[in-house]
């Protein structure tokens, strides 16, 4: 039985056992109210469309889509895709789109959403992820970012627990800076918030998920999942 009600906010690490969580506003509105995307949004499925000023760049998110492909990134000429499954953490997710008018040239807010330099090798060095042939691999081995340049789908990021939908996919010709931004999001372990029924049910009780209250704690809820966090790395060692 656990110990956390469905509507408990909880603090949740690793991040790519977390799901998406419920901020789809920090991956469409900086675009939307920062940015002056136009948008469209059907209130009767939420779903909401999103175009760049010259209409080279648009943002699909459709909750109701029938194979999980929950946002959508696309441009046109070169044509290159971007495909967000509903277990990929929005944190993750936001920090492709919020970088998206940059590509175009529009540096507003630039200071604020970085597209990170550091190669793919050394963002997984630093939270250490290890490398093996042609794929990035999480320390528990639950979740791969895998390279394969010859296919169209040149990145694809899969998750053990949900092999039959990659948390993310990216084409060949898209900007590697979107998928430095997406991995590094992925990766870290700063622990994200959830309400705990959002926490998916095939890795609510997998053995390397960390979970712990946001109410409650003595102290502040990310220090404290911080400190859970070195404690349970003590205890395996």
């Amino acid at each position: 039985m656990t110990a956390y009600a469905p509507d408990d906010r909880v603090m949740v690490s690793p991040r790519y056992m977390a799901g998406a969580g419920d901020r789809i506003a920090d991956a469409l509105g900086p675009l939307i109210h920062l940015f002056g995307w136009t948008y469209e949004h059907d209130a009767s499925t939420g779903r909401i469309t999103a175009d760049s000023p010259e209409g080279s760049l648009f943002v699909d998110f459709n909750p109701l889509h029938p194979s999980g492909r929950w946002i959508t990134v696309a441009h046109h000429e070169p044509y290159w895709e971007a495909a967000f499954s509903r277990d990929a953490p929005l944190e993750a997710v936001a920090a492709v789109t919020q970088a998206l008018p940059q590509l175009l040239g529009d540096t507003r807010h630039a200071e604020r959403i970085p597209i990170t330099d550091m190669p793919l090798d050394q963002i997984a060095e630093h939270n250490h992820w290890h490398a093996e042939a042609d794929a990035l691999i999480s320390p528990d081995m639950y979740c791969r970012l895998e390279h394969v340049p010859g296919e169209a789908t040149a990145w694809q990021v899969e998750h053990l627990y949900h092999p039959d939908a990659p948390l993310a996919t990216f084409t060949h010709a898209i900007p590697e800076g979107l998928v430095r931004n997406f991995f590094s999001h992925l990766a870290t372990p700063m622990p994200v918030e959830r309400t705990y029924s959002d926490v998916p049910l095939g890795t609510r009780h997998g053995h390397t998920i960390l979970i712990t209250p946001v109410r409650g704690a003595a102290i502040h809820p990310q220090a404290h999942h911080t400190l859970a966090q070195l404690d349970r790395h003590g205890r395996s060692r």
